[in-house]
């Protein structure tokens, strides 16, 4: 039966979500200190977006490691065999941003410098440290917290299936405060995706592997269309103030 481990595997970690998952009061906190450092990341002044999304990453993610088991798990389970999954997962969904970047910049109102603006943050800081802080930190600690933490406290208390959804909700509902409507339902749709996936049993590795690769390919290696920011635009959506 060790060749067909990983159809258990996944069984067994969808498991240990339920039975290992934080209490309500420990997602609460969470997520109140979640709206917190995402209002003062994205509202915050512009130059500073990049610190202040790392220290948020180091928050969150730190106090997901404390405090949920599931989350602990997956980072120390983290396995090769995790690697191809979690990349084929980042393909799929690049290629829903490909389309729905079509969509957005043709369809919803200022799309096109919403879009335009949130690829803007890329200019902020070296692409190598930008890099650096996606793969080391932000990436990592938004799939330990929001699938490790919230996600498995949510499936605990609501099922899988239902859990799964309402965890996608938050983690879009968060971004609320960004300003930004098309960076809101990127983020629902991202959230969706990664939340769908560990309701069915998707390792956290394979999950904390997609968003690290999706984040760097999409934002620095290859963005879903133009980025330059159109002289004179207002650049507000996203870190509003200058």
């Amino acid at each position: 039966m060790a060749d067909a481990g990983s159809v258990p595997a996944i069984q067994s970690d969808v498991a240990g979500s339920f039975a290992e998952a934080p209490s309500g009061a420990v997602l609460g906190v969470g997520l109140a200190a979640a709206g917190a450092a995402f209002t003062a990341t994205f509202r915050g002044p512009r130059d500073r977006f990049w610190p202040r999304m790392t220290a948020t990453g180091l928050v969150l993610g730190g106090y997901a490691l404390l405090t949920s088991a599931p989350a602990r798990r997956g980072l120390v389970g983290l396995r090769p065999r995790h690697v191809p999954l979690g990349l084929a997962s980042a393909a799929v969904l690049y290629l829903t941003f490909k389309a729905g970047d079509v969509f957005a910049r043709r369809y919803v109102p200022d799309g096109d410098d919403q879009i335009r603006d949130i690829y803007a943050l890329r200019t902020l800081r070296p692409r190598g440290e930008i890099a650096a802080r996606l793969a080391a930190i932000i990436g990592p600690a938004e799939e330990l917290f929001w699938r490790g933490l919230v996600q498995a406290a949510l499936m605990r208390l609501l099922g899988r299936w239902k859990g799964g959804a309402a965890a996608a909700v938050a983690y879009g509902g968060v971004h609320v405060v960004t300003g930004n409507f098309t960076l809101f339902g990127a983020a629902g749709i991202a959230g969706a995706h990664w939340c769908l996936l560990y309701s069915a049993g998707t390792p956290l590795g394979a999950l904390i592997v997609s968003h690290v690769a999706w984040d760097i390919w999409i934002f620095l290696v290859q963005p879903t269309g133009e980025t330059t920011v159109v002289s004179g635009q207002a650049a507000g959506g996203t870190a509003a103030r200058p």
